[in-house]
This record gives structure tokens, sequence and C-alpha cells, in this order.
């Protein structure tokens, strides 16, 4: 049984990482932490569990008991805290998932301009595996730090990374536009995510520059092995859970058409466990909807006129944008089925 720890345990992403990993047959959640709620049971934040947890308790995050009581670490903290306490728990010799955005960056100079702070443990930037399992797969099997993607990242990767790699389209001018659910802003409300100001928005946000626009250029320029240039927006409306990336871009071949892209797509997530490309039929296109409590990611691409192409992915933000996937790479890492604690299908309606 591995022992895991949880650091940063009783916001929405912590519950989700908590929830899946209570049935987890590999799995025992030996520490959760929170500033906040240090000495309550865990069902005092997340009442869903009662029963699960029944003995443990919420404590301070003390580096000498995540070593002496973990196997490996889920971290889940705000910008800048992780890459405190990681060189620490890497040295002790903990499997550190990260679900932060410290060490999703290479390039340190883009952290600062993203993040506004200096990065404290510059070395680990290089060691660290962008934890997204469709391109990293192997890399994350003998991984010691694992990043973990933004949902908004995740979920506009996913969606071009067939394109990219098929290089049929202008990589000079892409187009993301991302449609988000309020729990990505997190557990403490603010007057963006407080759910009447919220419930029936529509509302860009972020307009002069998303710090995830630097995972995606990143990701997206290893594939391609050239410059890409994007445009990315993304919207806050009125749903809870969900992310919906739609990508606008141009082709440069004129003998595609739609039989063609999804061949493109089924070549590339054929074998993925929880890639789902979206055909004909009730719903034609993703719809965050149709994946919610779930790992999986909904893709395709559709053709525009002759020229245009979009390509769209549809995730749950909570889960394959964040807790599930970290669990999916815990499980390439620990050398499991990927799949294990991951397939319980969709929830509907919700």
């Amino acid at each position: 049984m591995i022992r895991v720890g949880i650091v940063g345990a009783s916001g929405y992403t912590g519950g989700e990482l908590l929830r899946l990993l209570a049935l987890h047959p590999s799995v025992q959640v030996t520490v959760a932490t929170s500033r906040e709620f240090t000495g309550k049971p865990i069902s005092y934040v997340h009442i869903n569990l009662r029963r699960y947890y029944p003995d443990l308790k919420f404590t301070n995050v003390e580096i000498d008991a995540l070593t002496s009581r973990c196997d490996l670490v889920f971290i889940n903290t705000p910008p800048g805290i992780s890459q405190k306490i990681t060189p620490n728990l890497i040295e002790s010799g903990l499997k550190i998932v990260d679900l932060s955005p410290d060490f999703r960056l290479k390039n340190i100079e883009e952290y600062r301009r993203w993040y506004q702070m200096d990065h404290e443990a510059v070395d680990l930037l290089s060691k660290a595996v962008y934890g997204l399992p469709e391109i990293h797969r192997d890399e994350i099997k003998n991984a010691e730090l694992i990043a973990c993607p933004g949902c908004n990242s995740t979920a506009s990767i996913l969606a071009l990374t067939p394109l990219i790699e098929s290089n049929i389209i202008d990589k000079a001018h892409i187009i993301i536009d991302v449609k988000a659910g309020s729990s990505e802003a997190g557990r403490k409300p603010n007057l963006g995510s407080h759910h009447p100001e919220r419930a029936n928005a529509m509302r860009p946000y972020s307009v002069e520059g998303h710090r995830h626009v630097a995972e995606i250029l990143q990701e997206l320029s290893l594939l391609s092995k050239e410059e890409i240039r994007i445009m990315f927006v993304p919207h806050a409306v009125g749903a809870v859970r969900g992310a919906l990336a739609t990508c606008y871009t141009w082709l440069t071949q004129d003998d595609v058409d739609e039989n063609m892209l999804r061949r493109i797509y089924a070549k590339r997530y054929g074998r993925e466990p929880f890639v789902r490309i979206v055909g004909e039929g009730l719903f034609k296109y993703p719809d965050p909807v149709n994946v919610v409590g779930s790992n999986y990611a909904d893709v395709k691409a559709t053709q525009y006129e002759k020229k245009g192409v979009i390509a769209f992915c549809a995730i749950d933000n909570l889960i394959k944008g964040a807790a599930g996937q970290a669990i999916q790479c815990m499980n390439i890492l620990l050398k499991i089925d990927e799949k294990t604690g991951l397939e319980a299908p969709p929830l509907r309606p919700i």
C-alpha cells in the first residue's frame, strides 16, 4: 500500500483528490494538510466524505511528518509555496505530484513574468516533468517531480495537439477561447466567483494575458519544434464545473476534409484511455456536461468552410483538469494501470 500525503487538502481540488483516492486499491492517504482547518476531521470540510476517513484529521504542513509517513505527496497550493517545500521532500526520497504552477514552466524568466516572483528551486525546473500523460507518459514513468497542468492548459493542448503534430495548420495564428466554471476559482469566494455574481455570467477575464498562456506555448512549441503564436481569452460562465476550449486556426493544406480530421484525431488519441473523440448524434461537439465527474476529455475538430478548422476539448476542470489527472500521473509513476481509481463514468444529469 502506497502512503500518500496531500498538502492543501481542504479546497475543491483537495476534496476531489481525497474522494478519488478513498477507493483507490493501492493507496492510503496518511497526511492531509490545511492551515485553516488544522485539527478538524476531513468531514468537517468535505461532508461528502463522511465515513471514508474516520480517523484522519487536517494538520499543518510539517516536513518531518510528510517524510516519515508518506511515500508520495500531492502538493495543491497557490504559487510560491511548493517551491519552498518540494526540494526537502525530494531530498528525502519522496515522489512529488505538484498541482501548483511552480514547476510547470522550464524558463525562469517566463516564471518571473507570469507569476511576478523569483523562483527558489530553479535547479528542479529542468527535472520536473509536465504532467500531461497524453504527451509525456514515458517521462512521467521515471519522474521524481511531476508538474500537473492547469485546467485551461489541459483542454487547450489536448484540443490542438493532433493538428500541431500533423503539421496542417498555420501555427502562427491560433485563437483559443476557454469557457470555465466557477470552481476553477477555488473554494474561497471573491467578487468574480461568488455565485450571485457568477450564476448568469458570460464574462471574459484576464484578457491582457492569462498565466496558462505560458504553459500552452511551451508545450505546443515542443510538439511543433517551431514558434507557436496564440491569442487566448478565458470566459467565466455560470456553470460550477467544466471547461470547454474552442480553438480556431487556418489550414495550410488544400486536401483536408472532415474525414481526414477524424482520422488524424483517431490516430492520435485512439489508444488513450481518457480521451474520447466525439462523433455524430445528439451531441455533435464536446460539451463539459458530458464529462463532469470523470477523468475524460472529449475532443473533436471540424472544418470551417475550406481553409478554417475549429478544435474543441471539454473536461471537468476539477478532475481531468486537476485531481484526476494528478492521480493518472501517480498511477503511471507507480507502474500500475493508469486507469486505476479513475474509471467512474461521467455524471448525468448534473
